[in-house]
């Protein structure tokens, strides 16, 4: 049996920008959350997250994708949102993400998929589409990245990486994560960011801040430091000196499998990311032969911040 935790369901009660009907998919002893919003019949729409976020992150795509007649399907990887937490660092791997995900699809036994992937959900979702190429007929990629020979890791993502080592800015008990998307999407400053995770200050925030903020605790709330150990696996497992944990080689594999993808492809960025830059987006975007929309302002969490520009680019591309 798998220890996990269950975030009791009462702790997404009062997040008025996100009422949704939660949905279940059972794998091995545990069950993922995922929402499955829109006609049954229609065209999918696959949304999927990264670190250290969850479905909420779609929480503004959802109804104008499901108005134009799209079935939206949003999970929560396993140690996020409202799906279980296995409590062992050592259980979460890349390669353990990606095979629940095709669970998912391969259960539901979607067809038709638009992929649209950022973060994590790039290296996670994009793997679908390389291994089941007939059941995708578009890809919507967001400030991501495939691992593969010759790709360029910046600093900010060795420090990011180190962060959350031992005696990282990261790596303590319970470390207050809610707070990154507020920060990237410039509701929180830097400065604040560090006073409140380090120095354990209360920050005064805004209404707007307050609602992501209690968005993105929530799945966390109340919960011990061993349900925080999904977040803590996404850093160390950017391979960026090792293959340990981070599927590389898989990822190399789909990253040149998907270079010959022969369907729609459309890069969407947030230029403002100093991880995964806009020449990388450029790079990548021609070397798919897809179109490439930069974001002004947009920063990485760019769904937090211009949810209805990119809804919008998404559904003028069609």
């Amino acid at each position: 049996m798998t220890d996990f935790i269950r975030t009791n369901e009462a702790n997404f009660d009062n997040l008025s920008d996100y009422k949704f009907s939660p949905h279940f998919h059972s794998w091995q002893d545990m069950r993922m959350h995922y929402l499955d919003e829109g006609p049954r019949d229609g065209p999918v729409m696959l949304l999927i997250h990264g670190m250290p976020t969850w479905s909420y992150l779609y929480r503004d795509f959802i109804v104008p994708l499901t108005e134009a007649g799209y079935r939206s399907i949003a999970p929560d990887h396993l140690g996020f949102g409202k799906s279980d937490k296995p409590t062992d660092i050592n259980w979460y791997n890349i390669a353990r993400h990606t095979e629940v995900l095709t669970s998912l699809i391969m259960t539901l036994d979607l067809n038709n998929i638009t992929l649209i992937c950022q973060d994590w959900g790039g290296p996670t979702g994009l793997a679908q589409a390389a291994m089941m190429p007939a059941r995708f007929e578009r890809l919507v990629i967001m400030n991501t990245w495939l691992h593969h020979d010759g790709y360029e890791y910046c600093d900010n993502v060795s420090s990011w990486v180190q962060g959350w080592k031992e005696g990282g800015f990261y790596c303590h008990e319970k470390p207050d994560l809610a707070l990154i998307p507020l920060m990237d999407g410039g509701l929180i400053t830097r400065k604040q960011l560090y006073e409140s995770i380090a120095l354990k200050k209360k920050l005064d925030l805004s209404i707007e801040a307050q609602q992501m903020y209690d968005g993105y605790h929530a799945p966390l709330r109340g919960l011990p430091d061993s349900a925080y150990n999904g977040y803590r696996s996404f850093p160390l497992s950017i391979p960026l000196n090792s293959y340990q944990n981070g599927n590389a080689a898989a990822q190399e594999m789909h990253y040149k499998s998907l270079l010959r993808w022969n369907k729609k492809v459309d890069f969407i960025w947030g230029v403002e990311d100093v991880i995964f830059t806009e020449n990388w987006g450029r790079k990548w975007a021609k070397s798919m032969n897809g179109s490439f929309t930069p974001i002004p302002g947009a920063n990485h969490f760019l769904q937090n911040t211009h949810a209805e520009e990119i809804v919008n680019c998404i559904l003028n591309k069609k």
